[in-house]
Parts: structure tokens; C-alpha cells; sequence
């Protein structure tokens, strides 16, 4: 059966939109991590107004879209989809002073749900050691969280929450799970995922919509980050 003509014309659009250098390169800075209009700006070193151009040919196409912080709800990130059939054959490369950390480190304000589960679900797919923490940790991990690792084979059933002080060290690949986080840690080497808290309206929905979105990001990371040789 015949392509829609719809069909068609959407694949054709997203192809036209990858073929200009400037917006690959765009795609590939998207690859691992979200990052603001002015850092994406400053880390390729192209112009506010050519870069916005190039996304919003990127967002027409619908391989990235914008959203405002949770935290500080002037400054807005930009995602990659890079679940679109267009961006299939995308291999996500770690900058050089990522690449060699010997362990991940998820991290969000309360540690007691995204963080949680995105440790929990990198354990699944990667021998490199991985933990997680908060900011400003709650007694306990969030039963929405619970229940999501539970419906998903994730073993969260003994996990504990602990401030980011008491688990980081030296050699540590921090991921910044919420835009909280990643706006009060300041300048540094990390990544920044900016992920919806389940816990502000605590439906299962929202919780799954987080579980389904770190998984997907955890799998690419995991893909980039292979263990230092003994």
C-alpha cells in the first residue's frame, strides 16, 4: 500500500531539515542532554538569530521542541526527539571530559522519584556503576515512584534517598534530572535532562510518562558510555 501523501510529505520535511550542516550540528549537541537556546548558542558558536532559525526549522519538522524550566520559568531548554524515525541512525558521542567517569550519578531536588528510577533503570542496561540523590532529599522515595519500578521490574523496594553532598566524588558523570538541579549546581561538567516532575500532580500517568522518557534517554547514554578497561 501506497505511502499517504501526509506521510510522505512530514518524512520529506524532516529529511530537508537535516541536511544543512549548522542543523546537524544542532542534533548532535541535542544528542545526550538538553541545553538552553544560549548555551546551545555558545557551545557551537553561531549566532542568536541564526541558531533560532535553525530551530525553528528543527521544531516544524518535529525533531525538537522548547518548554519552559520547572525552576526558573524565564529560561526555557530545548529537546531532541530522538525517537523520530529521522534521527534512527543517531550515535550519540560524550564530549572528552565526560567520557571517562567511572560512575553515573542521577540527580533531582528530593531524589525521590526521577532520580530513583533512572538509576534504577540504567543498572538494567550498563555494567558502569550508577547511584542517585537529591538536593534537598525526602524521607522517603515517592509510592508513585514505588509503584512505577514495580509495574516495570525495577527494584526500587529498599531504596533509600540521600543528599547530593554524601554521594558525589571526583570522578562522578552527574545527570541533572530536573531543571532544578541543573540551575543550582551552576557551571560544570554534567548533563542536563529536563524531565516533568511526577510528583507535582502524582498520577500514575505522569509517573509513567517519566519512566518512558528516562528510559529512552538512559538507553542512548548508555549506548556513549562504555566502562574504563581494568
Amino acid at each position: 500500500m501506497a505511502e499517504p501523501r501526509s506521510d510522505l510529505e512530514r518524512r520529506a520535511r524532516s529529511y530537508a531539515a537535516l541536511g544543512d550542516p549548522g542543523r546537524l550540528s544542532v542534533v548532535d549537541a541535542l544528542a545526550l542532554g538538553d541545553l538552553s537556546p544560549s548555551d546551545l548558542a555558545r557551545r557551537l558558536g553561531i549566532a542568536s538569530n541564526l541558531l533560532a532559525h535553525h530551530l525553528r526549522v528543527l521544531e516544524d519538522a518535529g525533531l525538537v521542541s522548547r518548554a519552559k524550566s520547572e525552576g526558573d520559568r524565564r529560561r526555557s531548554y530545548v529537546r531532541l526527539h530522538a525517537e523520530h524515525p529521522a534521527l534512527a541512525t543517531l550515535a550519540p558521542a560524550l564530549d572528552d571530559d565526560l567520557r571517562g567517569r567511572r560512575r553515573v550519578v542521577f540527580v533531582c531536588t528530593q531524589n525521590s522519584a526521577r532520580s530513583q528510577l533512572a538509576a534504577s533503570a540504567w543498572r538494567h542496561v550498563s555494567p558502569v556503576p550508577a547511584t542517585s540523590a537529591g538536593t534537598r532529599p525526602a524521607a522517603r522515595v515517592h509510592p508513585g515512584a514505588l509503584g512505577a519500578a514495580e509495574r516495570h521490574g525495577l527494584d526500587l523496594a529498599d531504596a533509600e534517598t540521600r543528599h547530593v553532598d554524601d554521594v558525589l566524588e571526583r570522578h562522578d558523570l552527574v545527570v541533572a534530572v530536573c531543571d532544578q538541579v541543573h540551575e543550582a549546581l551552576g557551571p560544570g561538567a554534567r548533563l542536563h535532562w529536563s524531565v516533568p516532575d511526577p510528583v507535582r500532580s502524582g498520577t500514575p500517568g505522569d509517573f509513567e510518562a517519566a519512566y518512558d522518557d528516562l528510559t529512552h534517554r538512559v538507553g542512548r547514554l548508555a549506548a556513549g558510555l562504555r566502562p574504563e578497561p581494568v
